[in-house]
């Protein structure tokens, strides 16, 4: 898969090699050009005003959303909301949710080595409901212990929220059985697909999840904008999670009424532009085709892992047997903001530090690490230079 022509950064930037997708995807013109079009051409309002401009972008908009539909599969109206991000979709689920639905004394359960951001919503929702966070281990490999989880699960268990696939050990959890066996027990389920979305496909409908969020920059689109899909069932039972403009059908000093699904959920001027930017980067991505996108990413991935077997001192952060684009590791001797900056001088960019997800490293016994993540961008030959520049950088950190 040759794609590094359609990233204008990549394209003329011929010495970088860029290796945290993870964090952020570079993006590919498709997406910035859409989004310089619509700022030239179309700009306009949405949902707001009956002039031609406006009519065309609410257009534009809303057909995006139908698309983000199609995409995930999702089956009713009102059931995909745009958010700010991964991020604000699990505050929004987490402070909505826990209004509507947790009583004190009910329980939470989130995996072991989950994002910041799937960690300290639930523990300001349950603080201020008197709820228990309680916490799903995994074992030496990363991945979850189903068999302590299936004993945790109870009646008492509300809502279940656990990363698709982990931003720091590339785990991908076997996310169906998780699913499926919560719902034995009443419990909602919340799904992080920020790193799986841009590597997978997913079917909200074949999951049967109740919640699922992500991000458009992990997915080739621009920042300030994500999804949050919702079962409509739990949506309409939801009160709202900000309040102001497009979100009200009624408003009196004395009462104020709400508008149905999606908006209910989507208070102010929305990111226009940057919804504009995520239609076309899911465009990329199925014009590319997922599956071939997947098969693509594992075959670098398995080729990254052998190369890298051969790099003295060289320890992953864990060995999963269900592994994502993502390998993370450190080496012995060498801390890991060293080997990144040393890495960046040589034209490799990885990620170092805690990826916010410190209680994971702490798991596995460290305090930093070095993560290297792959985009359809990336080839062998870029797993070859990394290789060769990691090789270069312990041999100087350890004279």
């Amino acid at each position: 898969m040759q794609l590094r022509h359609e990233f204008p950064l990549l394209s003329q930037n011929a010495s970088l090699i860029y290796l945290d997708s993870a964090a952020t995807s570079q993006k590919p013109k498709k997406v910035i050009d859409r989004m310089t079009y619509f700022l030239q051409k179309e700009y306009g309002t949405v949902h707001r005003a009956v002039y031609a401009l406006a009519a065309t972008a609410t257009a534009h908009y809303d057909d995006i959303r139908m698309q983000i539909r199609a995409f995930l599969g999702v089956g009713e109206d009102g059931e995909v909301i745009f958010t700010r991000g991964t991020t604000e979709g699990i505050n929004l689920v987490a402070s909505s949710f826990g209004k509507a639905f947790l009583q004190e004394g009910d329980e939470i359960l989130i995996c072991e080595t989950e994002h910041h951001s799937n960690i300290v919503p639930w523990q300001m929702i349950c603080q201020e409901k008197k709820a228990q966070l309680k916490i799903i281990p995994v074992d030496d490999r990363g991945e979850i212990c189903l068999d302590v989880y299936r004993k945790m699960l109870s009646s008492k268990t509300k809502l279940v929220a656990v990363a698709h696939i982990a931003n720091a050990t590339g785990v991908v959890h076997p996310i169906h059985e998780i699913i499926e066996l919560a719902h034995q027990f009443g419990a909602k389920v919340l799904v992080d697909a920020a790193q799986s979305v841009p590597h997978k496909k997913i079917s909200v409908r074949d999951l049967d999840v109740d919640f699922l969020v992500f991000s458009a920059h992990k997915v080739y689109g621009p920042t300030g904008v994500g999804v949050l899909y919702g079962k409509k069932v739990w949506l309409d039972q939801m009160p709202p999670y900000q309040g102001g403009g497009d979100m009200v059908e009624q408003v009196t000093f004395e009462k104020t009424t709400y508008q149905p699904l999606p908006l209910k959920f989507e208070a102010g001027t929305p990111s226009i532009v940057e919804v504009m930017g995520l239609g076309s980067a899911l465009e990329f991505l199925q014009e590319i085709g997922l599956d071939q996108i997947e098969a693509w990413e594992k075959s670098l991935t398995e080729y990254a892992l052998m190369q890298m077997e051969s790099v003295e001192g060289l320890s992953l952060l864990c060995h999963p047997k269900h592994r994502s684009s993502i390998v993370t590791f450190h080496a012995k001797g060498c801390h890991s903001l060293d080997v990144g900056t040393l890495l960046d001088m040589r034209g490799i960019a990885v990620r170092t530090g805690h990826f916010c997800a410190q209680p994971t490293l702490r798991r596995f016994g460290v305090r930093s690490a070095v993560r290297m993540s792959l985009g359809v961008y990336n080839t062998k030959e870029d797993i070859d230079r990394f290789v060769e520049a990691l090789r270069e950088v312990l041999h100087i950190l350890r004279k």
